[in-house]
């Protein structure tokens, strides 16, 4: 079979003639509408951008390509970045390939590893991470080939190009971040002939005997990889990418936003509430003390961590995906224990509290399940990584696969840059009154 750069190649052909005999015959259609609601409420559910490589469907969840998430569940990262770009599963072939373009582009220049050295010991991880990304922009082809002159029909080549070497090194600098920060030893190197997650996982420097953290780092790179292009992290990427930035500032500024607590941080508060039931339970709660615990807390005026999407009106098959692994590999952990028992009682009593709500003339619980990170930090947990803050690092090295697979296919497709048009409050009043 082809290599990725060759189906791309005639991929981009078709993409290319799609969008332009879209554009011709219905340039002009209206596809939605802004409320003053959505104005103030960070555009949430707004159709005004272009995303291909996945969509959130709300009563189905992730579907990748046309795939829903846990059909393709057993894919590697190096998979899911093929299928990403391409909407086909790769051959041995293809993906061997794959893997050997990962082997030579693996190597991190010794300045990166100097400058994360240098940083103070009590900075964030996300911090050393976006920037031992943005400090590599000097290697970049896209500036390089742009500086030089080339033909815009080139552009997602170069990019291409720059994706491959920042996914190559990503996993190595994210598990040297971890090693560095947390001062478990210097940085371990990229194995040659190792697959994607696996190689992450053994770079971690977690013991392994069974391989199922490295079975754990594939499922879980694969569940982060693209949540459609709306969320923070892959619009501010594509944002800065769209002025032609190339895809070291772009990821960097994707990686900044997914920093946020409002973005990336919930797996670690998920866990860090689930340790906290423990404590107060002196172990694993029965389901009669989490659903007296869980009431209590609601009309205490705060939430259950984990719980609730901003699209979603399922459970989130990725939280199925990572319940059903727990329950493979760890069933007689208790931290898993209490996240399983969760699952069974906190979405009845949350049902129950949303008709409190209504009854009370307050609005309903729009969604009740839990969602990814609801379950993916116990997970860590159970194999070693305690350190919370580097959970958000984790989800950078997977998250990045979908950033990048949509800043290629917008250089491909042409796409213009974002700017989208601003209103003031008083245009606002005006048009309202």
């Amino acid at each position: 079979m082809p290599t990725l750069q060759e189906v791309l190649r005639d991929k981009i052909v078709k993409y290319r003639e799609e969008v332009r005999e879209i554009l011709r015959e219905h340039k002009d259609k209206v596809i939605s509408e802004v409320t003053v609601g959505q104005a103030y409420g960070g555009m949430r559910g707004v159709k005004g951008m272009i995303c291909d490589t996945s969509v959130v469907e709300p009563d189905k969840g992730l579907i990748v390509r046309g795939h829903p998430l846990l059909d393709i569940k057993h894919l590697w990262p190096e998979e899911v970045f093929f299928l990403l770009l391409t909407g086909e599963f790769p051959d041995d072939e293809a993906k061997a390939a794959l893997q050997q373009e990962f082997d030579r582009r693996s190597q991190v220049p010794d300045y990166v590893w100097k400058l994360l050295y240098t940083m103070a010991e009590d900075t964030h991880p996300m911090c050393m991470l976006a920037t031992g990304v943005l400090v590599m922009e000097r290697e970049s082809v896209f500036r390089k080939w742009y500086d030089r002159g080339m033909k815009r029909e080139d552009y997602w080549l170069a990019m291409l190009g720059d994706s491959l070497n920042i996914l190559a090194k990503l996993p190595v600098i994210a598990a040297g971040i971890y090693r560095i920060r947390y001062k478990h030893g210097s940085p371990m190197q990229w194995t040659q002939g190792l697959d994607y997650g696996a190689n992450f996982a053994n770079m971690l420097g977690i013991a392994d005997p069974a391989g199922s953290f490295a079975k754990l780092m594939r499922l879980y790179l694969n569940f982060h990889a693209d949540h459609e292009g709306g969320n923070v992290s892959a619009n501010a990427c594509h944002t800065v990418g769209s002025a032609l930035s190339d895809a070291y500032y772009s990821v960097s500024a994707g990686l900044n936003g997914l920093a946020g607590p409002l973005h990336g941080l919930a797996n670690q508060e998920c866990v860090k509430w689930i340790i906290a039931t423990m404590e107060k339970f002196d172990g694993v709660p029965s389901e009669e003390q989490l659903r007296e615990f869980a009431f209590r807390t609601l009309r205490e005026g705060r939430v259950i961590p984990g719980y609730g999407h901003a699209v979603l009106r399922v459970t989130d098959p990725r939280f199925t995906g990572f319940l059903e692994f727990g329950k493979e590999h760890l069933p007689e952990d208790p931290v898993f224990q209490v996240v399983a028992r969760v699952y069974d009682v906190i979405p009845k009593v949350l049902q129950e509290y949303s008709e409190e709500r209504v009854k009370a003339g307050k609005n309903p619980i729009a969604n009740v399940w839990p969602n990814v990170d609801a379950g993916s930090g116990a997970l860590l947990y159970h194999y070693g990584l305690t350190e919370f803050p580097y959970y958000t690092v984790m989800f950078s090295v997977s998250r990045a696969m979908g950033m990048l697979a949509q800043l290629i296919l917008n250089r491909a497709l042409g796409t213009a840059i974002t700017r989208p048009k601003s209103v003031s409050t008083e245009w606002i009043k005006a048009q309202v009154h």
